[in-house]
């Protein structure tokens, strides 16, 4: 059980610093609106451009907590727990726009994912 929460654990934390990190100026077809890069979106979500900047370094935090509690136990719920509340918020902004289900999909999996964490 440990080596699948592990996994998890993975999924969330490279899932998350690929979408800040990587794919941050790259148009998705799971980007919020009609946004063709993560300052977009947040306009489509009608939040300020410095909201990007903030929520960005919690997750990009809270996945490298993630990451580093393979071998820090300690790191792991808080990390969860932090992603978990972030996600609700990706999918609140998702549904205050309409966005379609394949759009809100990923922040769903991962707040399913993180809930999994915590419980294993």
């Amino acid at each position: 059980m440990e080596t699948f929460k592990i996994i998890l654990q993975l999924i969330v934390g490279l899932g998350i610093l690929n979408v800040w990190l990587l794919r941050f100026n790259k148009k998705t077809t799971y980007r919020g609106g009609e946004a063709a890069n993560m300052k977009d979106e947040f306009k489509a979500y009608g939040l300020p451009e410095k909201l990007v900047y903030l929520v960005g370094f919690i997750k990009v935090t809270l996945a490298l907590m993630l990451l580093a509690g393979i071998w820090l136990e300690m790191l792991v719920d808080p990390a969860a727990i932090g992603m978990a509340v972030m996600m609700l918020g990706a999918i609140a902004m998702h549904l205050k726009i309409k966005d379609s289900l394949k759009q809100t999909l990923p922040a769903i999996i991962l707040l399913v994912i993180c809930l999994t964490i915590l419980w294993l």
